[in-house]
């Protein structure tokens, strides 16, 4: 994550980005939370995670499979699965339910709302807190009398940077 990131909570498409620094971050913070919850951040979950966080696009579980394969030779299919579920139930990633694929969680270590923007185009994914979006969000929920187990919106567009660099409007 960077500069940017920490001090607003989301990733700016429009500034520098260093992703070396950024996946490290993110691998250091994942070693520490297994570290201070006693779970096992096994090799296979480490090299899962290390891919997923590769860069900010998301990944689906067959692509994870092909790229882990040289590194894993006995790797199968349920391997990447209980991979994926692990780093799923302590919030090191998340599941991007329109793409059915994952994504590294700029806000690891707990449970969170998250809102979701995901480019058409350069296919990166950008995690947002969106507080406003989800208060309201909460405040119809209630109303409504019903109790979320868990709060993703997912947005399919065009990120500022594509608009920029293609010269055309977000919505096309």
């Amino acid at each position: 994550m960077d500069v940017n990131q920490e001090a607003n909570g989301s990733r700016s498409q429009n500034s520098y980005h260093d992703h070396t620094v950024c996946l490290s971050k993110v691998l250091d913070h994942a070693r520490q939370i297994c570290t201070e919850r006693g779970v096992q951040l096994t090799p296979i979950r480490f090299q899962v995670l290390t891919l997923i966080c590769d860069s900010h696009k998301a990944v689906k579980a067959y692509d994870l499979l092909d790229k882990i394969k040289p590194l894993q030779p006995a790797a199968k299919p349920a391997t990447i699965y209980r991979a994926l579920d692990f780093l799923l139930d302590q919030g090191l990633i998340h599941r991007i339910e329109s793409l059915n694929a994952f994504f590294g969680c700029d806000h690891s270590g707990h449970r969170h709302e998250q809102l979701m923007l995901i480019c058409k185009h350069c296919e990166e994914v950008e995690e947002r807190p969106a507080n406003n979006v989800m208060n309201m969000l909460s405040q119809e929920l209630q109303l409504a009398g019903f109790s979320e187990y868990s709060k993703t919106i997912e947005i399919q567009g065009i990120c500022s940077k594509c608009a920029l660099l293609n010269k055309q409007p977000a919505f096309s």
